[in-house]
């Protein structure tokens, strides 16, 4: 019988905590600390991660400001907007909800925010630090992915991890975390030669393609643990992450649902990455 991995319900937990120091900082006079969200153009995926993304804000307690510009906005007035929230005292975070426009170059816009408000972790300078090992924060949906294990007790040290994508925002800052946290770690990717061979061979697979139906059951070893990133919309239009829920889970012993396992994971980690820059930005005034 498999474990469902509640991302929802530890996630829940960790804004509560969240939450409780917020109150204290205020009852000692400090601001909230200040998360800034920038949305570009009307995708409609992107809106509804920004929507939840303010949510958790408002429930935190957190100043919370949003920018949503049109679609035709301009690399320099978005690079000027950053500038400016860099300034901004009362902001801790800022975060551009990915994907931009194709006329905007995302590498640009991710230099461009300062290192120290950067709580995507997307900056070079702080995936640099992760790769030491000593990072300043850890990207959101990897972070929110071993906290998630950490709640349900999962053994890494020692255990084959296999990671199928090789992005920037999930797979190689993930496989960083796992090799820091003794696992040994194989990174698939769309290239790679009889994925199944890889896949059997997994104490834990993570799956973060963003294709529906990827992962299938002849592709798991029994008892593995199973952590599905993948978003997706099926044929019906239902969501559906990259994992065969209903022909794996029977399979594992651990396993995400979607929705409900990694996302609201990631969103948690976004607030505790705001309150650890607005604590390091303080210590350092």
């Amino acid at each position: 019988m498999y474990t469902i991995l509640d991302g929802k319900e530890t996630a829940a937990a960790r804004r509560q905590k969240l939450a409780e120091q917020t109150r204290v900082m205020l009852e000692s006079g400090q601001p909230a600390p200040g998360l800034a969200v920038i949305l570009v153009g009307e995708d409609p995926a992107s809106s509804v991660y920004v929507r939840n993304k303010c949510r958790a804000c408002e429930e935190i307690g957190f100043l919370s400001r949003t920018y949503q510009l049109p679609c035709d906005t301009s690399e320099r007035d978005l690079l000027a907007l950053i500038t400016t929230l860099n300034r901004d005292e009362s902001i801790d975070g800022i975060l551009v909800q990915l994907p931009l426009p194709p006329s905007i170059r995302q590498t640009a816009v991710i230099e461009a925010i300062a290192p120290e408000k950067d709580v995507d972790a997307f900056h070079p300078e702080n995936l640099g630090l992760l790769f030491q090992g000593t990072p300043r924060f850890k990207p959101c949906t990897p972070a929110g992915i071993l906290a998630l294990l950490d709640r349900y007790h999962i053994p890494l040290c020692g255990k084959h991890c296999v990671v199928v994508g090789r992005s920037n925002i999930v797979g190689k800052p993930l496989s960083q975390l796992l090799l820091a946290r003794d696992a040994t770690v194989t990174v698939c990717h769309s290239k790679t030669e009889d994925l199944p061979s890889f896949t059997r061979q997994a104490d834990l697979l993570i799956s973060a393609v963003g294709k529906a139906g990827l992962i299938t059951q002849n592709m798991i070893k029994e008892g593995a643990v199973v952590v599905d990133v993948g978003m997706n919309r099926n044929e019906s239009g239902k969501l559906c992450g990259d994992v065969t829920f209903e022909s794996v889970a029977p399979h594992c012993s651990f396993i995400t649902p979607v929705p409900g396992g990694v996302g609201p994971m990631t969103i948690a980690m976004l607030m505790e990455n705001t309150m650890a820059a607005a604590s390091q930005r303080r210590l350092a005034r």
